[in-house]
């Protein structure tokens, strides 16, 4: 398995890292991902340790910490060779007011919660889920610099933030020599590549790296849905399309179309292909990849130890381009300011 740097930092990461979304199964969104128990993300453990593949992503919202849980379990004896990732920030308990965010209440609550239920005493990738925009910065940022120092987390991320709010984040940072934020956990697909726009070069210029989620657009680029053909019947799409990134259906199918045509040429799969496309872009560290099943993930582990041509990446570009929101398609037509890709 290939390493790669996380960001401006001395950590190396797996090319490819495990999402435990399928773990645990409780309610109507995880539910419709899988419901892996302790002895299935066991053996799914294993095979990723024989590939290389040592990060473990979480969050303290999937299945309502049960996946935090079963991951802690799955890993019992063996913590000294796998990396941990988790999230918090959206609420978690809805009977209290303080459930929810990113204040320093709810962050040191929160974070002692994961570290029991995951069975370690400290974190080596914490990312906030999302930005609270009720709670200062300073107030955030310098929680998370306390528990740096304490041991409890080891590198620092964001997710689902806007390209200003971590710009801001990283300015607080820098103004108290806070620890800084080297982790971007992203949506980005063949099928919604907004993240170029402005989160690309700002990874770019602040040395910020992707870690990517949904790298197959939702489910949509397993190679089960084309043009024409009814859904698959097992798929996390029917219960689970509301909280899934847009896409417009033409777009998708000019996707697939031209992943359909790459995969004739080399042998690979769909999801392979596209995996490895995003494997080749700028500042992507690492892609978290899921698994209802040893199938699934061994397949989506094929996409490593190869590169498309220049030329099939070219085709996968032009089928999957859209015309960028102001300021960025003004932008691109100024040569002092190139796209990053």
């Amino acid at each position: 398995m290939e390493t790669r740097y996380l960001g401006n930092s001395g950590l190396r990461v797996p090319a490819l890292s495990f999402g435990t979304g399928t773990f645990g199964g409780k309610g109507q969104l995880f539910g419709s991902w899988g419901n892996t128990d302790v002895a299935e993300a066991s053996r799914l453990i294993d095979i990723c340790l024989d590939a290389g593949l040592n990060l473990f992503d979480s969050a303290d919202v999937y299945s309502g910490g049960m996946a935090e849980s079963i991951l802690g379990e799955a890993i019992k004896g063996r913590r000294d060779k796998v990396l941990i990732s988790t999230k918090a920030t959206f609420r978690f308990d809805e009977n209290d007011p303080n459930g929810v965010g990113s204040s320093r209440f709810h962050l040191l609550r929160t974070i002692d919660a994961q570290l029991k239920r995951l069975g370690t005493d400290y974190i080596d990738l914490f990312q906030l889920h999302g930005f609270d925009a009720k709670t200062p910065v300073e107030e955030t940022l310098r929680t998370l610099d306390d528990l740096v120092r304490a041991g409890k987390i080891r590198y620092l991320g964001v997710s689902n933030f806007s390209g200003w709010h971590l710009m801001k984040s990283l300015a607080v940072a820098d103004r108290y020599g806070w620890t800084r934020y080297v982790a971007n956990q992203a949506y980005y697909s063949l099928i919604g590549r907004d993240y170029e726009w402005e989160q690309m070069p700002l990874g770019l210029d602040q040395g910020i790296g992707g870690v990517i989620w949904s790298p197959l657009g939702w489910g949509r680029l397993t190679g089960k849905i084309r043009r024409g053909q009814p859904r698959p019947e097992v798929s996390r799409l029917p219960g689970s399309s509301d909280f899934g990134p847009p896409v417009d259906e033409e777009r998708l199918y000019r996707v697939v179309d031209a992943l359909d045509r790459i995969a004739e040429e080399t042998g690979k799969t769909v999801p392979q292909i596209a995996l490895n496309w995003l494997l080749q872009r700028p500042t992507v560290s690492t892609i978290v990849i899921g698994a209802r099943n040893e199938e699934q993930l061994k397949q989506n582990l094929g996409a490593v130890g190869w590169n498309l041509t220049p030329e099939q990446v070219a085709v996968l570009d032009e089928a999957s381009a859209v015309t960028p929101a102001y300021p960025y398609w003004h932008q691109r037509t100024f040569e002092r300011n190139p796209s990053p890709v």
